[in-house]
């Protein structure tokens, strides 16, 4: 008989494994360590120094609650689009679901001046709302949730596609209310996705510049945002000043997504114990 043997379509563990580090090391890991290495140039004092200046300090709770609060509303809009999408048939279904992706087509600095424009004073929203959005944290929070939007739905989209619906009419049947349903059956299975979307489009908010700058006004201790403090260092030929706002943005962001990934693993470890 003659022998078969298995062909693998990718090479072996060894060589995708040396590809895989040298993929990371080369776009991930060295330009980082990099900004660390630039950063250690002004040591200790210098680097306490400028992260925790005034101005410095004030981009961070502009950047890290705009953002925050853009995850948030993504979260629940997010949720409430995919859920349309997935649960009901309506005419320009199809086109719909393809606008989500805009935000990743549509260049981010089109998207600020747009967005600008809508809610700016004299603009054609700005100037039917009794308060001021363009120029303010609102607006920021504004423009941080449209090009967040496509992490939530992208995340809870198949999540959603994938339950069984005999699960949730067993459920009716047995005399469960929609609500139990959905707290009990539905959400538990997206909670993880959604912490996934909510991540990403918190991470993505934080390092926004393009769509931001327009909206935002740069008004000193009011409207500027970290990325902006980030590139008038580089406009000033101050490097180091610059990768150290950028280390402390990088440690957060990393605790932050390391927080989030203890939550899903938790809700996993949950959900199996509950089967």
């Amino acid at each position: 008989m003659r022998r078969t043997t298995k062909r693998k379509i990718l090479p072996g563990f060894g060589l995708s494994l040396g590809f895989t580090t040298l993929y990371l090391s080369l776009f991930v890991l060295i330009p980082l360590s990099m900004v660390f290495i630039k950063t250690s140039q002004l040591g200790w004092v210098k680097f306490f120094q400028v992260v925790t200046s005034e101005r410095i300090l004030h981009s961070y709770k502009i950047s890290f609650g705009t953002a925050f609060a853009a995850a948030c509303i993504n979260v629940i809009f997010g949720l409430l689009i995919a859920w349309v999408l997935v649960r009901y048939p309506f005419p320009g279904k199809r086109l719909l679901d393809g606008f989500i992706d805009l935000p990743f087509a549509l260049p981010t600095a089109v998207a600020g001046i747009t967005l600008t424009t809508l809610y700016a004073p004299n603009g054609w929203i700005g100037k039917l709302l009794p308060f001021q959005v363009a120029f303010t944290p609102i607006g920021i929070t504004i423009a941080l949730t449209f090009i967040g939007l496509p992490f939530v739905v992208r995340m809870v989209q198949p999540v959603l596609q994938n339950i069984e619906r005999e699960v949730e009419e067993a459920a009716a049947s047995l005399g469960a209310s929609r609500l139990q349903i959905f707290c009990k059956i539905i959400f538990p299975e997206i909670f993880p996705a959604l912490l996934a979307g909510f991540s990403l489009a918190f991470a993505r908010g934080l390092g926004e510049y393009g769509s931001v700058v327009f909206i935002a006004g740069n008004m000193p201790m009011k409207t500027e945002i970290t990325p902006l403090m980030i590139m008038t260092k580089l406009e000033q030929y101050d490097y180091a000043g610059a990768t150290a706002i950028a280390v402390v943005m990088l440690l957060v962001s990393l605790l932050f997504l390391f927080i989030i990934n203890l939550l899903q693993a938790w809700s996993r470890r949950h959900e199996l114990r509950g089967e």
